[in-house]
């Protein structure tokens, strides 16, 4: 849940990861409060722009986050009142009487309570300390099973005034073998402004992310950019660019019987989540968030 701003101006912005929330009938159900909640403060509307192969199910609704898609996750962290750090990058987790401590790349190690880790999980296996001899094989057998797939994301930003002209805001692209999905980002949030220029994604598809994986960003975009000409060519030049790699796009395999969490000590108590236990869309992260939740109810 990415969204990039353009360094010529940061109110031209680009959704990166995920591009619209698919609700089927039945987390529309069982997640309402969370939906009635975002819809209220406006940090999600429906979907009315025209998507080109888009597959819909029946009762399924679309809903696309107007100020991009990270507005949904700063709206939760404003909400929970929680001091964040941005770029402490975590090497080790070991246990210090009775607590874990958390080292970074830079800085002092620090002391916790409780943690809980929710980025992909070959990250967590890739963690030393003490971590690595809590995890029990049964779980480690678990966690080297969840797979995702890889790929890359171009954002575009372009002169106010550019004129893009198609007649959708977002197309998926099945002949192509480079790219998989467009989107006239600005477009699709309904968003249309004489001071603003457009903005444009391409996100490729699976098979051309995992070959070109461990190749240099620049070398990839050039790739992206000479594929896109042949879907939409005479393109104007962008003012910027954002090219992001997505080692771990989509889970493709997770944890067995998508549990929601693992609670790997007890204490003091260490638990993960994210999609990795659940499923790669929104209500899958709802999903993982209530069962770390319930996990460590009885250790708050």
């Amino acid at each position: 849940m990415t969204t990039a701003c353009s360094p010529q101006n940061p109110q031209s912005t680009v959704d990166l990861g995920a591009q619209y929330i698919t609700c089927t009938p039945h987390y529309a159900k069982k997640h309402q409060s969370f939906y009635d909640e975002l819809l209220a403060h406006g940090i999600l509307k429906p979907l009315t722009s025209p998507i080109e192969g888009m597959v819909m199910k029946e009762g399924d609704c679309n809903f696309v986050a107007p100020q991009g898609v990270s507005s949904i996750i700063k709206h939760y962290l404003k909400e929970s009142g929680a001091d964040i750090c941005f770029r402490q990058c975590v090497t080790q987790i070991n246990l210090r009487n009775d607590k874990w401590e958390v080292s970074k790349e830079t800085g002092s190690p620090e002391q916790f309570d409780i943690v809980v880790l929710t980025m992909p999980v070959p990250q967590i296996l890739q963690l030393q300390g003490d971590i690595a001899n809590v995890i029990s094989e049964c779980q480690r057998q678990q966690l080297q099973s969840v797979s995702y797939s890889s790929r890359y994301a171009l954002g575009l930003f372009y002169e106010a005034g550019t004129k893009i002209d198609v007649p959708w805001a977002g197309q998926y692209i099945t002949s192509n073998p480079c790219i998989r999905f467009i989107s006239i980002d600005n477009k699709k949030r309904n968003i249309v402004s004489s001071e603003i220029g457009p903005s444009l994604v391409i996100h490729t598809t699976v098979p051309f992310g995992v070959t070109y994986l461990e190749h240099r960003t620049e070398d990839v975009q050039e790739l992206i950019f000479q594929q896109l000409e042949t879907i939409l060519p005479g393109l104007p030049q962008p003012v910027a660019t954002k090219c992001q790699k997505w080692r771990h796009s989509q889970v493709t395999n997770a944890a067995a019987n998508s549990p929601g969490q693992m609670t790997l000590h007890l204490k003091p108590c260490l638990v993960c989540g994210g999609d990795g236990f659940t499923h790669s869309n929104f209500d899958g992260c709802i999903a993982s968030a209530l069962c770390v939740l319930e996990a460590l109810k009885d250790h708050i």
